[in-house]
């Protein structure tokens, strides 16, 4: 029985989303609140730390990331698209438009990606990305002009 436990308790430890979620669906059966209005709370709540974490790095980068901007939008739009599947009277003009709208945004969100100061093309497959809060300096290419003496021009003119 012990080592059942043990075995259990190992399993949430690594695997603490389970536990999130088996918690969160106990709430949702002991508030009696609908399934679909619940997952709509929680969409809203990823929107909302979506806005609080860009808001948070603008605060301590100084800068605002376009990518960060386009996720929000994609993630609202992607919970009006499930609001509106849920609905009893679809109207499927809109369900269409808002997902015409999420394709526009993921291609935008790709050319921010390719596009950004921080991406560096390694090869055809390989991009890294990476963030750098130093100033960019310039870099100068210098070649060494080494002197020849006479004596080593002529070793040299004898080879």
């Amino acid at each position: 029985m012990k080592n059942a436990i043990r075995k259990i308790k190992n399993y949430f430890s690594t695997n603490f989303e389970v536990l999130a979620a088996t918690i969160i669906f106990i709430g949702i059966l002991v508030s009696g609140l609908q399934f679909y209005k619940a997952i709509i709370l929680m969409l809203e709540f990823i929107v909302i730390m979506e806005v609080v974490k860009m808001v948070s790095d603008f605060i301590k980068k100084e800068k605002l990331r376009l990518r960060f901007v386009i996720d929000i939008f994609i993630i609202f739009l992607i919970r009006d698209v499930i609001i509106l599947s849920t609905n009893i009277h679809r109207d499927y003009f809109d369900i269409a438009f808002l997902l015409f709208t999420i394709f526009v945004f993921f291609i935008f969100r790709i050319f921010a990606i390719k596009f950004s100061p921080g991406v560096i093309k390694i090869s055809k497959d390989t991009v890294i990305e990476y963030e750098d809060d130093r100033p960019n300096k310039e870099i100068k290419e210098v070649k060494e002009i080494k002197e020849i003496t006479p004596e080593e021009n002529i070793k040299s003119n004898e080879k």
